[in-house]
Order: C-alpha cells, then structure tokens, then sequence
C-alpha cells in the first residue's frame, strides 16, 4: 500500500478520536443531568423545566456519535486488512544490503506507520482480547452469491498475519462432514457482539433501522429491519422482522439486543 494510502487512514483515526472525544464531553453532560434529576427530581414539575428535553437531546447526540463510530471502525478494520499483512511482507523482504534509496523508502514507510494513532492500535489490541468470545463471523465461501454469518467462537488471533481463528460450535445439518468447524478470517469478516451484562452502554438501533441480528433458534444471522428498540419495549430485546421470513404467521420476533449488530455495508442477500 502507498503511503497516500496510509495518510487516508491517519485521516480517519482522528476522525475516530474526535468522536470519542465528543462521546466524552456528552457523557459528562449526561451525568450531570441524572446527578441533578435523582436528587432534585420534582424539579421537572416545575412550569418551564426544561431538564427531559436538554436529555433527550444528549441522548440523541450521544447515539449519532455512535453510529458514525461504528461506521468508521468498519471501514478502518476493511483497510487494516490490506494494510498489516503489507507491511508484514515489507519487513520480510527485507535484505541486508538494501541501497541508501531503498533504505530511505523503508525508514519513510515504517515512519508512516508508526505514526498510526492510539485509536488504530486499540483496534488490534481490541482483536487480541476476544479470545474465547462469541462473535458474529462471515464464513461465506468464494463461489458464494450470498454472505454467510455464523455465532463463532474466536480461538486465536493470529498478530502477524492479522487474521483471526474461530470455531463454528453448532454446524448445521447441512454442512459437510460432521462435527465442529474452524475458520481463519481476516478482520473484516467479524464482528464483536455487545457486551450482554451492559445492556444501556451499548449503541441503539432506531425503528427502521437494517441490522444483522442471530434468527431464533439457531445460530445463523440474517438481515432485519427493527421495529422497536429494547428502551421503547422496556426490555432488553428488540422486535425485529427478517427479511425473506418464511413463517408468515410469525412475522415479527424478538431477539436480544447483545445477538444484534450493524449491517455491514456492501452485504449481500
């Protein structure tokens, strides 16, 4: 990869950064306003309060900026995969009597590296922690017309070549052979779900929104539309509706919300 190439990527880990940096300040307003309605709660009884409002529109910011987290985060981890493994190979073809033009282009290319934000490389540390974690995985096979999303449980993550190792714990009946099926995949083909004990730290999908949520009863992931949020049900599940649902008595289902996760862009049904 080209250092113009890299450079877009710097651009975008400080766009990641300055949207965490504004996640912060709009979480310490958040604060202060519960702080201030759990000990002055009959303040909102008072003609002209304007506290649930100044809330709701905290909160609304607060969702925006995580979308357009998620959104960036997706599209940095698509070019790490391009990115990392280029720069394994530079190293390897490294020589030891490399000329002065070589060696300058190699201390310029490692200089660009280097100089990827913390917001990159807490991507990577991000990976190395979801050992023994359940992740949403794409296994879609290279003559495949669709993509294919399983629950997988991730192994090992390979630093070097930046891919990732996971286990398939429940195949199908339809999978060849028997028994349990391991998959090496770049970065791109997964996805973390949200943590299932912090229900109200995670981001939200709003009515209409598409996502990929886990189909009840199996351990499949299929495209869906939200039709109510887990706050809006007062629960922690959403109501969603599949698409292509066979069950037309059924239209509509509930899943929970850490089975639920952004839609990839480009994904194909």
């Amino acid at each position: 990869m080209s250092s113009p190439d890299i450079e877009g990527i710097l651009e975008y880990t400080k766009e990641l950064d300055r949207l965490r940096e504004e996640q912060e300040v709009v979480l310490v307003e958040i604060n202060k306003m519960h702080k201030k309605l759990q000990t002055t709660p009959e303040i909102v009884e008072k003609p002209g309060d304007t506290s649930l409002s100044k809330l709701k529109i905290l909160y609304i910011q607060a969702k925006e900026l995580s979308e357009s987290e998620v959104t960036v985060s997706n599209f940095l981890l698509t070019q790490l995969d391009s990115l990392l493994p280029h720069c394994v190979g530079q190293q390897q073809r490294r020589i030891v009597g490399e000329g002065n033009d070589q060696k300058k282009k190699r201390m310029k290319y490692d200089s660009d590296v280097m100089r990827l934000s913390p917001s990159m490389r807490n991507l990577i540390e991000a990976f190395s922690s979801l050992k023994g974690e359940q992740v949403a995985a794409r296994v879609t096979p290279d003559d495949a017309e669709k993509d294919i999303w399983f629950v997988c449980k991730v192994i090992h993550f390979d630093r070097e070549r930046k891919e990732i190792e996971v286990l398939d714990e429940e195949p199908g009946d339809d999978e060849e052979g028997s028994g349990q099926r391991i998959y090496m995949l770049p970065m791109s083909c997964i996805i973390p779900f949200p943590k299932g004990n912090d229900p109200w730290s995670t981001q939200e999908f709003p009515p209409g929104k598409h996502v990929l949520a886990v189909y009840p009863g199996t351990t499949a992931l299929y495209k869906a539309t939200v039709i109510s949020t887990p706050r809006k049900r007062k629960s922690d599940d959403y109501l969603l509706e599949f698409d292509d649902e066979e069950d037309k008595a059924l239209p509509q289902r509930t899943v929970p919300f850490h089975k639920v996760v952004p839609l990839p862009e480009g994904h194909r049904q």
